[in-house]
């Protein structure tokens, strides 16, 4: 495996690469200042995966408690959802950009974010706003925008389409949270409720059989999804918008939107838009 890459994108955005890990990340504000987080953001990434990587056994286990900056920070995120199975694993695309943005947010930042892999991690001063897309159904208006004033830093979304494996069937859930790292182990276990066990149209295999290494041992992921009746998509809805309420209650997450060909379901203060046209 090559070592971590720093690079700038023509637009300006930066690109880090190391791994399974892609980020793009962007700030905006005094000029000296955003050179000195993106600095400050190289230096923070290339240790990122190692540190990761020394404590896979134990971020991959129930309950784990891990020693390394970032497992920490995905644990705790992560025990707010406990009882219900889930692992430190459940954050870390969020804990990661919510570190990684730590760095970039230096003084003289104005705004600044760190999208890993569409986990995103936001920064704000007083008096700005940053407009982001989540994972809609295509047709579906996919932007929102988040303001200095709004409790919402992180962005995460889940999902049996997406790039891990969820034991539900939501297409997508998209989940706005005080933190990424909150944000994304509450977007897997919402996309986890959404389910409609022993529906024949629904294909499962274990996930040790698709990764062997997966935190999800021998449970079951999805991997189809067909045949579904109005009925039945209302009914897996419901079921997940009814642990959506429940984290909502508790402080956990601001909004969320639930997406179930061809459903949309949202909740909380979440108003999704078209993208402006340039």
């Amino acid at each position: 495996m090559t070592g971590a890459a720093v690079a700038w994108l023509p637009d300006g955005r930066l690109h880090l690469h190391h791994g399974p890990i892609d980020i793009i990340a962007q700030a905006w504000g005094d000029p000296v200042a955003v050179v000195e987080g993106e600095r400050r953001v190289a230096i923070r990434f290339g240790s990122v995966l190692a540190e990761l990587a020394a404590e896979l056994p134990v971020l991959r286990r129930e309950g784990g408690q891990p020693l390394g900056e970032i497992g920490r920070v995905m644990a705790k995120a992560t025990s707010r959802f406990a009882p219900r199975f889930i692992t430190p694993m459940a954050a870390v695309a969020g804990a990661v950009a919510d570190a990684l943005l730590a760095e970039l947010a230096v003084p003289g930042v104005k705004r600044a974010y760190v999208n890993n892999g569409g986990d995103i991690a936001l920064h704000l001063m007083p008096g700005h706003s940053l407009t982001c897309a989540i994972a809609a159904r295509p047709g579906l208006p996919d932007h929102l925008t988040v303001r200095a004033e709004d409790s919402v830093r992180g962005i995460a979304t889940s999902g049996w389409r997406g790039r891990s494996w969820s034991l539900g069937i939501a297409d997508s859930v998209s989940v706005l949270a005080k933190t990424a790292a909150i944000a994304d182990a509450a977007a897997t276990m919402i996309a986890n409720a959404v389910d409609l066990p022993g529906h024949p149209g629904i294909s499962r295999r274990p996930a040790v059989e698709l990764q062997a290494d997966s935190d999800l041992g021998t449970r079951l992921v999805t991997v189809g999804v067909a045949g579904l009746s109005a009925d039945d998509i209302d009914r897996a809805l419901r079921d997940g918008e009814t642990v959506a309420r429940a984290y909502r209650s508790r402080g956990l997450i601001e909004a969320a939107a639930v997406f179930l060909h061809p459903e949309m379901r949202t909740l909380g203060p979440l108003s999704l838009k078209e993208p402006a046209l340039v």
